[in-house]
């Protein structure tokens, strides 16, 4: 009778916990050159930086911390950021949106925005005032993969900001 309860009780352990169960391992099912189209995403929007944004937004005990998990980052490599987001974020951002987005992350105007996302200071737009839309942007808007593309990264983005938070608690209780 004592067998037959531990017996039981192990078998629910089993069912409840997975981590016991030999075979419960989750089998991937996103195709590698997915996760690659999304790296290659995450690389051209220099995605690294936006773990410094979720650093200065998050709560610290002190300066020192704060300084500490600064350091972290900085000694990340950026593809190591890309490879350990990307598979994450698959189920969010689909290879059509990749490879569209990074294809536009690339072009010089492509560039010019990732540069002013990450390096712009604050902006005073009057009343009336109309951001002035250069000829080559004019042209993107109008694309259909873009416009496409463009909607899905947007309603990817509290995603992505929640992947890099996780990440970035990852890399905080790494030692280096």
């Amino acid at each position: 009778m004592k067998y037959a309860v531990q017996a039981v009780l192990g078998l629910a352990l089993v069912f409840v916990n997975p981590a016991f169960a030999a075979s419960a391992a989750p089998v991937s099912t996103v195709a590698p050159a997915h996760v690659q189209a999304v790296q290659d995403l995450l690389a051209a929007m220099q995605v690294e930086k936006v773990l410094n944004g979720v650093a200065a937004r998050s709560r610290y005990a002190n300066e020192a911390q704060r300084q500490a998990v600064y350091a972290k980052i900085d000694k990340t490599p950026p593809a190591d950021i890309y490879r350990r987001l990307a598979a994450p974020l698959t189920p969010v951002i689909s290879v059509d949106t990749a490879l569209e987005m990074t294809r536009f992350y690339r072009t010089p105007y492509g560039k010019q925005v990732i540069h002013k996302r990450y390096n712009s200071g604050a902006q005073i737009q009057l009343p009336g005032m109309r951001a002035g839309v250069a000829a080559e942007e004019q042209k993107e808007r109008k694309r259909p993969a873009y416009v496409q593309a463009s909607k899905a990264l947007t309603e990817a983005e509290p995603a992505i900001d929640r992947e890099a938070f996780k990440l970035l608690q990852q890399i905080d209780k790494e030692k280096r």
